[in-house]
């Protein structure tokens, strides 16, 4: 009788190693699902999985203690990045690098020079953008650009001819001082002349397409910096270059008005 008992428990399976299965059964599904999001262009959701899978898996659990999927400040790094830099397609992204080539060519006059207190640019998703204080083109209270400044007027003209032509928007602004002469009853209209004014110039360019040209003024409406200080002011004092960038709809555009004149 005994020996059969002891033969009975011999029989008996130890399942033990069920267990630590298990768990690397959950591991190697957790791997295929990361490496299978990692191959996926849509990063938004592999963020969102990542994060999920870091959630379950922090710190181990069951028998074997392993670690999160992702290195650890894999994901803030990441995260970080995204914010930097948004979603962009193939083509937006080829047409911000084309208007960083621009960009360099602007400041490269610039430094050239020394221009640094009077233009600089920057780069955003609305497109290129050039900033010229009105100590080098305007008199105060003054529409008219200054003779001694028509040169500079002229070769940032020179700058603006590209081998693809963008549509440009010229924009005027002014500080909050109030101006009543016998020209302008409003720093509104006082800055739509200037963008006006400037925009002829630049178009006396006979390499510029009208065409794609356009003038607005924002008064004292669209300050970047402080008005409560004179160095304040002189920022918002400026005539704003848009150079945007191609999209879908300008090419349409472009090709509509081709096949007009045509």
């Amino acid at each position: 009788m005994r020996e059969r008992r002891k033969k009975k428990a011999d029989d008996h399976i130890d399942e033990t190693w069920l267990l630590p299965y298990s768990d690397l059964l959950t591991l190697l599904v957790a791997l295929f699902i990361v490496l299978f999001a990692m191959s996926s262009v849509d990063n938004d959701k592999f963020q969102s999985l990542s994060h999920a899978f870091n959630e379950e898996l922090k710190g181990g659990t069951g028998l074997l203690e392993y670690p999160s999927p992702l290195p650890e400040g894999s994901l803030e790094s990441s995260d970080k990045n995204s914010e930097k830099r948004p979603e962009q397609t193939s083509g937006q992204y080829e047409e911000q690098q084309k208007l960083g080539v621009i960009q360099n060519r602007v400041n490269a006059y610039i430094a050239e020079n020394g221009l640094q207190n009077s233009l600089e640019t920057s780069l955003t998703n609305e497109g290129l953008s050039v900033t010229i204080r009105d100590n080098i083109l305007f008199d105060s209270g003054s529409a008219d650009i200054r003779q001694e400044n028509l040169t500079t007027a002229k070769e940032i003209s020179n700058l603006l001819v590209m081998d693809v032509p963008r549509n440009i928007i010229v924009s005027g602004h002014t500080d909050n001082v109030p101006i009543k002469n016998a020209h302008y009853r409003s720093n509104w209209e006082l800055s739509v002349m200037r963008a006006i004014n400037f925009m002829r110039l630049l178009l006396e360019n006979e390499r510029l397409n009208p065409e794609l040209f356009s003038a607005n003024g924002h008064g004292e409406f669209d300050p970047i910096a402080s008005n409560d200080t004179a160095a304040g002011r002189a920022q918002n004092r400026r005539v704003e270059i848009l150079i945007q960038p191609i999209t879908t709809d300008s090419n349409n555009t472009e090709n509509n008005q081709t096949e007009v004149r045509n």
